[in-house]
């Protein structure tokens, strides 16, 4: 049944395509184990080479086992392996950030690598429907809005594929046991010192006895009504966009101000953010606060007037004129 049911997933968001080379991230653990077995089991059918990408975060002990292992298992079945390791905790703590946020930082620093370096072109994460709906939670708590409740997508740029992402972490467990797989398992992940083992340990099994014993299921529904509507309104940001700008540079994009007034509230929150992105290629550090303060100088319009919600952009609005200027 999984292995059916990743082939539709494949299908359905169009992950694979015929001579594609894969990177597939692998740690170790069950998720990995089982994307990396399936996908070798239709390596054949997709005409598809696969290469191992393997992190060793040097944060337990058991990190070289695990390292081993994954090394063990590639060799077996015929898969290049890649394998780095990272001082996780050092660069933390240099850079004064989380080991969650800079463990995945590294990772994907270095799928890239290896993908660049085998001429590969997708990179596929074993990201599963239990990961998906732990997300959405996480972002409904953090405050976030539609985009949030996407939670993990499971094609990112034609790049970043997920086939086990409608597949639940007891199928996985369960395939693991059919085919004598013997992933290693994270014990850290029975500690609740991290937000998403609270969500996984704590919160969703009470939601499951109290509430909905379906929840994982309930909440993916939600993902994909959410992803329908949130590329719905991608479609009116962009055509907005397009209606409404008058130059674009690398450094500078200008906009009509009165157009942009004249647009519904929802549209101008995400035009502000879709224009931002298209100038710095990216929204790290802006906040609803900095868009509705945006929006209310440009329904102000006295004089020439400008706002910074980061050190990278300064947004001038006056004369007729919405100006995103790179710093």
């Amino acid at each position: 049944m999984l292995k059916e049911n990743v082939l539709k997933t494949i299908k359905k968001y169009n992950l694979i395509n015929n001579g594609d080379k894969i990177i597939i991230g692998v740690s170790g653990g069950p998720d990995s184990i089982c994307l990396l077995h399936v996908l070798n089991s239709l390596k054949k059918d997709f005409n598809i080479e696969l290469f191992v990408a393997h992190v060793n975060h040097m944060i337990r002990e058991v990190a070289d086992i695990e390292t081993e292992y994954v090394q063990t298992f590639c060799k077996e079945i015929d898969v290049p392996c890649f394998v780095k390791k990272v001082n996780v905790q050092k660069i933390a703590k240099q850079n004064k950030k989380g080991t969650e946020e800079v463990g995945r930082d590294e990772r994907y620093l270095f799928f890239n690598e290896v993908l660049e370096q085998t001429n590969a072109n997708r990179i596929a994460t074993a990201h599963n429907s239990n990961d998906k709906a732990e997300t959405v939670i996480l972002n409904i708590v953090r405050g976030s809005g539609i985009s949030g409740l996407k939670g993990i997508e499971a094609n990112r740029d034609n790049k970043y594929i997920r086939p086990l992402i409608e597949t639940s972490r007891n199928e996985i467990e369960k395939y693991c046991k059919e085919n004598s797989l013997s992933p290693k398992y994270d014990e850290s992940n029975n500690e609740n010192i991290y937000s998403r083992n609270k969500v996984r340990n704590e919160l969703i099994p009470y939601i499951k006895k109290e509430f909905n014993q379906n929840i994982i299921q309930t909440i993916n529904r939600l993902s994909e009504l959410a992803t329908e509507e949130n590329d719905y309104l991608e479609k009116l940001t962009k055509n907005a966009y397009n209606e409404i700008k008058l130059s674009e540079e690398s450094s500078k994009i200008i906009l009509n101000l009165k157009k942009f007034n004249n647009l519904e509230l929802v549209i101008k929150r995400r035009l502000i953010l879709y224009t931002i992105k298209e100038t710095l290629h990216t929204t790290n550090g802006i906040e609803k606060v900095n868009i509705d303060d945006i929006i209310k100088l440009c329904a102000n319009n006295i004089g020439n007037k400008y706002l910074m919600p980061t050190k990278e952009i300064k947004i001038f609005v006056g004369k007729g004129k919405i100006q995103f200027l790179k710093i």
